[in-house]
């Protein structure tokens, strides 16, 4: 690849090149591609990775866009290949990228981010941000959510249809970046904005429609954060953007490092939290029985929580590269290879969970999935997305008997955000 060309990202060459997808069962086991957006748009990624488990969970394909690279679809496979960071490194990107090596025009700004990177780096700059999710901080932070949470939902129509995902969801989980960034709350939806276009594939009518828009809305975020470190560093706050410029082992970063820092944590936040929020009311308006079971008995929303984040999988995979050849499941792996942990996958692994695909509220190793990743990479917000669950649960207890899903909802068209862009409810309120 020559230094002047641009690569095409293989989100965008699947999407371009391979509409139509058929069915699993109808695909040769060595044409069946995970990757491909439309799968997830249309919610038909299931049967595939079914069908991966089973007869191919360690799985290869090859891209113009990426070269060689295998998809993990199996519980035990992903944790293992997690978990060893030193043969298995995030240093070259946490999706799938460029054929390690190759040169391509631009670089990612998450390539700067400690997620892309391995100890000592990754260990020293996570520490900066930790105490984020720390139980005294989560203490503090506990009422603060609440409140807002309960002022949202005082605010919802009732008898009437709007979107739960932009009504609900969006604004809670900005309500709650902008406040641990201290980012200013009448801008918190730029961070929402922002974080869409990272990973959305250009396309007539979608979320952003070309490469260059995407450079200039993300040009438009680096100036605004600039302005922030700068502020932050005269006046600094107790916000994690203070914790950044100010902390020993992050305030010599560039403000290009510092910003791919600051939208993984707004990444993190929004996609894990708000497609949570919203797979909670879809996963229990499709499995109703549990709705029933959850009204009865609200205690059971501590053990929902990690249910409907096993069962939604907001990220559905991340990446490590080959550090050296090896084997994983008999398959022979180059060094330099990309991997695809399929968290989305391995967390319906029906050797580690019995009837995977489906909801239960009650399920007694729900807490072993694995959207939060293991190892040195463990999600250092896993705790506050949790609690942000079980509030909005507990508070939605105390208002509603039933919030009732219209329709199907819209889904992103990514295959490494699994999210929602629209869900239609309507709710009833208690008569108490």
């Amino acid at each position: 690849m020559s230094d002047q060309q641009v690569w095409r990202l293989p989100e965008r060459e699947q999407m371009e090149d391979a509409t139509d997808v058929p069915e699993a069962s109808d695909l040769a086991l060595e044409d069946i591609n995970p990757l491909n957006p439309h799968l997830f748009r249309e919610n038909r990624w299931q049967s595939h990775f079914s069908r991966l488990r089973a007869e191919d969970p360690v799985h290869f394909n090859e891209l113009e866009s990426s070269g060689r690279y295998w998809s993990l679809t199996k519980y035990d496979d992903i944790r293992n290949v997690n978990s060893d960071w030193k043969r298995f490194s995030s240093a070259s990107g946490f999706v799938l990228g460029p054929p390690v090596g190759a040169k391509w025009k631009g670089m990612s700004l998450m390539q700067s981010s400690f997620i892309s990177m391995d100890p000592p780096t990754h260990t020293e700059q996570r520490r900066t941000v930790k105490p984020v999710s720390s139980p005294p901080n989560l203490r503090e932070m506990e009422p603060i959510i609440r409140e807002r949470t309960a002022a949202v939902l005082d605010a919802l129509p009732e008898g009437e249809t709007f979107d739960w995902v932009d009504t609900v969801s969006v604004e809670l989980t900005t309500l709650m970046l902008a406040t641990l960034l201290g980012f200013p709350i009448e801008d918190r939806r730029k961070l929402t904005r922002w974080s869409d276009i990272v990973f959305a594939v250009p396309e007539p009518g979608g979320v952003i429609e070309s490469g260059e828009q995407k450079i200039a809305e993300l040009m438009e975020c680096g100036e605004y954060f600039s302005r922030l470190f700068d502020q932050r560093r005269a006046d600094p706050g107790d916000d994690l953007v203070s914790m950044l410029v100010h902390g020993e082992d992050t305030k010599h970063l560039s403000a290009f490092d510092l910003l791919g820092t600051i939208l993984l944590l707004i990444i993190g936040g929004n996609d894990t939290t708000r497609n949570a929020m919203t797979g909670s009311v879809y996963g229990l308006n499709k499995y109703p029985e549990q709705y029933d079971r959850l009204n009865a008995d609200p205690s059971l929303i501590a053990s929902m929580a990690p249910e409907i984040i096993r069962w939604q999988t907001p990220l559905s995979y991340m990446r490590r590269t080959a550090n050296e050849d090896c084997e994983i499941g008999g398959k022979q792996i180059r060094k330099n290879d990309q991997i695809l942990m399929w968290y989305i996958s391995g967390n319906r692994d029906e050797s580690i969970f019995a009837n995977g695909d489906a909801i239960d509220i009650s399920r007694e190793n729900a807490f072993r999935h694995l959207s939060f990743g293991t190892g040195i990479h463990y999600c250092v917000g896993s705790r506050l997305a949790e609690l942000q669950l079980r509030i909005l649960w507990e508070e939605i207890h105390e208002r509603f008997e039933r919030i009732e899903v219209e329709s199907e909802p819209e889904w992103t068209a990514s295959s490494f955000v699994h999210g929602y862009t629209r869900l239609d409810v309507q709710l009833t309120r208690s008569a108490s």
